[in-house]
């Protein structure tokens, strides 16, 4: 079992390194009590989704996986370990995301803080624009990675029937849609109980509202240049083109956005949230 844990880890560094990024931007960000239980509700969703599916063809579509690595890395039941893993680091990057996009936001020096209220992160907005920002990633991840065998992620699954988009059926893109809704409601049921004083972990770390979108933009830039690497420049055009206008109007509206929340917002955030590093305001 060691063996297998230890190659999971040195064959795919670069979902261990996202992994280790999503945890210096969660625990500051709501505690290690959250975090730790979102980790293993998100990996349990993720997993039985994924199980499903290669089962029963819901919700992603008929799909299989190829066992040329289970004797190197640790696969669970079927399902590479590492590939329920990522979910749990989309979905948080894809939620933070949302809350860049739906909160006020403030400087304070160089800080910048999205003045997030418990309203926010609870609300159908974040749940559905979380849902779609982590499905559109997907539009992005999924075609590369049915090209595994061209690179270091080998290949390790398929499709019954070769797909629309780049050999990916639309089925799969439905299914990501719905399982994201599950997996973002599922971590602002986590959220959901307030406390009353800090949790442990949480602290005001600088720049800590960006650290999620700027995941979120890694993962990005992580799979288009896979993507070119392996000489695929229609599909990561294709990607980049996507994103092009919605990341633009992210920083554009976010420019125009910073310091111009009302007082009552501000009021609002640091009621929720007494440790906000807005607190001395």
């Amino acid at each position: 079992m060691l063996h297998l844990v230890l190659g999971t880890i040195t064959m795919r560094p670069y979902v261990f390194a996202f992994f280790g990024a999503f945890l210096l931007a969660c625990v500051p960000h709501v505690g290690w009590k959250k975090t730790l239980t979102f980790t293993g509700v998100g990996y349990a969703i993720a997993f039985a989704s994924e199980k499903l599916s290669i089962t029963t063809g819901v919700p992603y579509g008929w799909y299989y996986y190829l066992d040329t690595t289970s004797q190197r890395e640790l696969w669970v039941w079927g399902v590479p370990f590492f590939d329920s893993l990522s979910y749990v680091f989309l979905t948080y990057c894809s939620y933070t995301t949302a809350l860049l996009i739906l909160s006020p936001l403030a400087t304070r020096g160089h800080d910048l803080v999205t003045l997030e209220t418990r309203a926010i992160r609870r609300s159908w907005a974040a749940l559905v624009l979380g849902a779609f920002l982590q499905t559109f990633l997907d539009i992005v991840v999924d075609p590369v990675a049915l090209q595994g065998r061209r690179w270091f992620l080998g290949q390790i699954y398929g499709y019954r029937e070769v797909g629309t988009h780049f050999g990916v059926p639309l089925s799969n893109y439905a299914g990501w849609l719905v399982t994201s809704f599950v997996l973002v409601f599922a971590f602002q049921m986590i959220d959901r109980r307030r406390e009353e004083e800090r949790q442990a972990g949480i602290v005001a770390l600088p720049l800590r509202s960006l650290l999620g979108p700027l995941l979120y933009l890694s993962v990005l830039l992580f799979n288009w240049g896979v993507t070119l690497w392996i000489g695929e420049k229609l599909m990561a055009l294709t990607g980049i083109f996507i994103f092009t206008l919605p990341i633009l109007l992210v920083v554009v509206l976010a420019a125009v956005r910073v310091n111009r929340y009302r007082e009552e917002e501000l009021r609002e955030h640091l009621k929720d949230y007494p440790w906000s590093p807005f607190n001395t305001f």
